[in-house]
């Protein structure tokens, strides 16, 4: 009789666990894991016509912002690859969407329009047309222009400087690189000057020392007659890199022509950053996660920081038993990467049997 007794309580005890492990799976992932890319605030307007389709209007909407997705995670050379993307394919790549605003004014119709894209489906779609992405990470740099006329022998920096006055100006809503200008200072001034003949290789240290950014990016750009070199030396993650770019033929008194210089070197920037943080998709590596599921905010919890990691690729629960599930994690790196970034979110992983076994730091 006790022999039956001990019997039905273990059933009791093992169908509460099951029971707990069930809500963690129908509660904690029920919800899609791969990342979306959010596209906010896309702003499209057109006349109010007879013929006036809001459809029509609403996928004008989604192809510009995925052209802005676009723009901001892949480098300027692959983003040819993707210019004839038919609506119906960009459509089946949005997770959610939503009209932040749309109103009438003078028969005018303006749409304002919230766009998330489904990053597995993205990253999908780039490995097809051998694209390797970026993460979109926003940047601040300390940004220097230094203009040299070789042919008068004089140096400009600050306002008399079109590049420090016009650089800011005209910034896209998709860049991921915020400059950060210095304050006009005369010993600063004084300093390009007395260096001018030695500019690159003078490190800049007295001026860079006054700013609370140490990632920085000093343009120096060289004018002799009509040919121009751009001496750009970016220091990031304790690391320089020296780049020289030539032009010729560029008209400095045509300010159209010194916002397309400007731009040309914003793309530049932005894709030396790009290459900084790019993704290689075709790597692919598969992990099997063991973590308690006694605790539902610490499931929950691991779960997010795996949905809004941009270098996990997908993952899922596969197993599960009265103690733990188990997960199955897709991540686009190594096995160090995967430490590294898990690290910075205060987990460590202890390896047995194949199994990574998840230690909470938190």
């Amino acid at each position: 009789m006790k022999f039956i007794s001990l019997l039905c309580n273990l059933k009791l005890l093992y169908n509460f666990f099951l029971f707990l492990a069930l809500i963690n799976i129908f509660f904690s992932t029920g919800k899609g894991h791969a990342k979306t890319f959010s596209i906010n605030d896309i702003e499209i307007s057109t006349p109010f016509e007879i013929n006036f389709n809001k459809n029509e209007i609403i996928d004008e909407g989604f192809e510009k912002a995925f052209n802005e997705l676009i723009f901001s995670i892949v480098q300027s050379k692959d983003q040819i690859k993707l210019k004839n993307i038919p609506i119906n394919q960009i459509k089946g790549m949005i997770a959610t969407f939503s009209i932040k605003e749309e109103k009438f004014i003078d028969e005018i119709y303006y749409l304002t329009l919230n766009v998330s894209f489904n990053k597995k489906n993205i990253f999908d779609l780039l490995e097809t047309k051998n694209i390797f992405p970026s993460l979109p990470v926003k940047k601040d740099f300390l940004f220097i222009p230094v203009f040299v006329d070789q042919n008068k022998n004089q140096v400009s920096m600050f306002s008399e400087n079109k590049f420090f006055s016009s650089w800011n100006s005209n910034n896209k809503k998709y860049s991921l690189l915020n400059y950060i200008l210095p304050t006009q200072d005369l010993d600063d001034f004084s300093l390009i000057k007395k260096n001018m003949n030695n500019l690159e290789t003078y490190n800049f240290k007295e001026i860079i020392n006054k700013y609370n950014i140490n990632d920085h990016i000093i343009m120096i750009v060289f004018k002799d007659n009509d040919k121009v070199r751009v001496y750009n030396k970016i220091f990031f993650n304790q690391k320089n890199t020296l780049k020289n770019i030539n032009y010729t033929g560029v008209n400095f008194d045509d300010e159209e022509e010194i916002f397309k210089f400007i731009n040309n070197l914003k793309l530049f920037y932005e894709d030396f950053w790009k290459s900084q943080n790019q993704i290689n998709t075709s790597v692919k590596l598969s992990l099997n996660i063991s973590i308690e599921n006694s605790n539902n905010i610490k499931i929950n919890k691991f779960e997010k920081i795996l949905s809004n990691l941009d270098l996990i690729y997908n993952f899922h629960i596969y197993k599960f038993n009265n103690q733990n599930n188990f997960y199955k994690v897709i991540f686009n790196g190594t096995p160090d990467k995967f430490l590294e970034v898990m690290r910075n979110q205060n987990y460590d992983f202890e390896i047995k049997n194949k199994i990574w076994v998840l230690n909470d730091k938190s």
